[in-house]
């Protein structure tokens, strides 16, 4: 039998889109749980989330009162998942940057024995599609920083398709997590890696949004990066000693 596995959706203003990711998670993993979790989008999201949970007895919606960060969702979806039992739990986003149709391939390297397993652009046989020479690069320059300066061998870092294992959010320690936007993902792989949890990469194409608006803005990969230069410099002595204990 199949581990019990949730995809946590984040939504915000994806109303246009929504409801065909749905319908697309539900063509490519048919025994997975679905959370949507909607921080009162204006655009009436949460309604629409609400309308499909009431056809469908997998799929869940959890309520917010406000706009508060992905990674607050996620937190809060991740203790919602855990306290119900499921043993893997998916991040994806709700535009169709992420494609559920790959979704299969992520879940078969947590099948292999994975804790945390990255959906990768940067690795041989990863891409993107519709992205301006310019988002690339800042993409590329952002895990690659972030690697530097964190000792993380991953190489993509920031990307926001992933799946973890119960024992992978216990041993994190999610309390730990205090990044609520753009830098939680790193953050979160940060915690990842220093537990010494397996963590495996596994290409995907990842596809700009067709519908909708990004919320990505150049005030919150600033600040990400600034986060991740304190933490680079908070954990540098620990580096150092275990490079010299290795000798």
């Amino acid at each position: 039998m199949a581990a019990p596995t949730l995809v946590v959706i984040p939504t915000f203003n994806e109303r246009e889109s929504v409801t065909a990711v749905v319908s697309r998670v539900r063509s490519a993993a048919p025994d997975v749980d679905i959370l949507i979790v909607d921080d009162n989008s204006p655009d009436g999201t949460g309604a629409i989330a609400d309308a499909l949970a009431a056809s469908d007895p997998a799929l869940h919606v959890l309520h917010r009162t406000g706009k508060a960060g992905l990674g607050s969702a996620y937190n809060a979806a991740f203790r919602w998942g855990l306290d119900r039992g499921y043993t893997r739990l998916v991040e994806m986003d709700a535009d169709g940057s992420h494609q559920p149709e790959q979704l299969p391939s992520l879940l078969a390297a947590a099948d292999s024995g994975a804790d945390v397993v990255l959906g990768s652009r940067w690795v041989h046989g990863g891409s993107v599609e519709n992205w301006p020479t310019y988002r690339k690069l800042l993409s590329r320059g952002g895990s690659a920083y972030s690697r530097l300066a964190l000792g993380l061998p991953q190489r993509d870092v920031t990307g926001g398709y992933r799946v973890l294992t119960a024992h992978a959010l216990e041993s994190i320690r999610l309390d730990d997590v205090h990044s609520q936007g753009y830098g939680f993902q790193v953050d979160l792989l940060f915690h990842a890696h220093r537990a010494g949890l397996r963590i495996v990469e596994v290409p995907i194409t990842f596809i700009e949004r067709e519908l909708g608006t990004s919320k990505m803005t150049g005030g919150i990969v600033a600040e990400a990066m600034l986060r991740v230069t304190l933490w680079g410099i908070g954990a540098l002595p620990g580096r150092v000693r275990r490079k010299l204990r290795r000798g």
